[in-house]
């Protein structure tokens, strides 16, 4: 399954990419819509099966997943070999 993040929640006024904690989605299949939390979508993107992105076509980013060994995981995007701050220009519901 692929989606695409549309929107994202912090936690607080910080906004960086460890303090998003809630992520809205399409399906990029179905259409249909859902939210995750970090750490459910952390864990739905690291099955490797499932793929999730920020924007659409030329403009379409892929989202990985960070885990530092001394924090929780969270999610950045990866674009041309670099991670990259697309979720932080997300609108935020």
């Amino acid at each position: 399954m692929s989606i695409q993040i549309t929107h994202v929640r912090f936690a607080g006024t910080t906004k960086v990419h460890e303090s998003i904690i809630r992520y809205k989605w399409k399906s990029i299949q179905d259409g249909s819509v859902g939210d995750n939390d970090k750490p459910s979508l952390v864990a739905w993107v690291d099955t490797k099966t499932n793929k999730a992105y920020v924007g659409t076509g030329a403009q379409q980013v892929a989202v990985g997943a960070i885990h530092p060994a001394t924090s929780p995981a969270y999610l950045k995007t990866h674009a041309d070999g670099v991670w990259t701050n697309n979720l932080l220009s997300l609108p935020t519901f």
